[in-house]
């Protein structure tokens, strides 16, 4: 009976074996299809969206030059919020001093401040002056009033600018890593809200964050305020002309009847610069203007100040007369020498002298 049964229980046990072998297969194999499945939908419900960094994957595609990435078209942004951390400057109960004309020369002469120099070397003085002078309109010699502007808001275009270029290498670094610090997930939050971006939307942050060509500035401010002699720059540092429907600012005379903006009014100069930058890097208006700068960055190419003033037709009424003239102001003046500039280092000796 023993010998009978022996192959029997052979036969039973092989079969068993094989039995085993393929459900534990037909497990792993359904446990590899259905995994994917349930990571994905529990990555659709149930975590929390904060800031997860897909940073390489977007670094590939916002740097490829052949593929231009489209910045998001949302309505603009509130006023307050992209203008907060301005607006809470403006309120400063730091009361500026206003200099005349002979001291501020002075001051650049004994600093051997001069355009020739900066032209030269591409290195500004970290001078900042805060309010224009009163007598700048009183210059008669229109070249030496030219200089004066010139001189005053140079420094304070390229600091704005460098914050942004500073900005803007912070973000590439945020942008090729895998995770992200506690501080580096606010400091987007901050940005998000100054740029009017929505949050995660990293492709139109770097779009947007960006500089504009020192050349244009100047350019804009000499138009806006008549080489910094108009009383929207002298009674409100309002050296580009920026509209308010909300913030404090100064009614234009010759206004038309029912519309209620005002000009801009900022506690410095500097604040109107930064708002400057802001309202070219931010507003709906000028999305073609930064579309063009991406172009140029996609190829390595310099921001070309009379290339993307074509694109500001809408910042006055006399729309393309607006553009011809900025064009002039700059070939004219030799603005384009400026592009490159970089700011000094200040120091205790020079700071003193302000």
């Amino acid at each position: 009976m023993r010998k009978f049964k022996k192959p029997n229980f052979m036969k039973n046990k092989s079969f068993d074996i094989i039995s085993k072998f393929f459900l534990s297969s037909f497990i792993v194999i359904l446990f590899f299809y259905v995994a994917p499945i349930f990571i994905n939908f529990t990555d659709k419900n149930f975590k929390n969206k904060e800031f997860t960094n897909n940073s390489k994957h977007i670094l590939n595609n916002t740097l490829k030059g052949d593929k231009l990435i489209e910045e998001d078209s949302t309505a603009d942004a509130d006023e307050r919020d992209l203008l907060y951390d301005i607006l809470e400057e403006n309120n400063s109960e730091i009361n500026l001093v206003r200099y005349t004309t002979s001291e501020i020369a002075s001051l650049f002469e004994e600093v051997n401040y001069n355009l020739k120099d900066v032209r030269d070397t591409k290195l500004v003085k970290p001078i900042d002056i805060g309010l224009l002078p009163n007598e700048i309109k009183n210059i008669s010699n229109t070249k030496k009033r030219k200089d004066m502007f010139i001189k005053i808001v140079l420094p304070l275009i390229v600091k704005e600018n460098n914050k942004i270029r500073v900005d803007r290498k912070r973000l590439f670094t945020i942008l090729n890593k895998n995770s992200n610090t506690d501080i580096e997930k606010k400091w987007l939050e901050k940005k998000y809200k100054q740029y009017g971006v929505r949050k995660n939307d990293l492709s139109t942050l770097k779009i947007r964050m960006d500089e504009i060509p020192v050349s244009l500035a100047i350019a804009q401010a000499a138009k806006e305020t008549g080489w910094g002699t108009s009383r929207f720059a002298l009674k409100g540092n309002a050296l580009f002309g920026q509209w308010t429907w909300s913030g404090e600012g100064l009614k234009p005379k010759n206004a038309d009847e029912g519309k209620d903006h005002k000009v801009m009014k900022f506690h410095s100069l500097q604040l109107s610069v930064r708002a400057y930058l802001r309202n070219l890097n931010t507003h709906s208006t000028y999305k073609n203007l930064r579309k063009s700068r991406t172009e140029l960055r996609n190829l390595n190419k310099p921001l070309d100040s009379l290339i993307l003033s074509k694109h500001l037709d809408k910042y006055a009424e006399t729309g393309n007369k607006y553009i011809e003239v900025l064009q002039k102001i700059i070939e004219q003046n030799n603005l384009k020498d400026f592009d490159e500039a970089r700011l000094l280092p200040s120091s205790k000796d020079l700071e003193s002298l302000i």
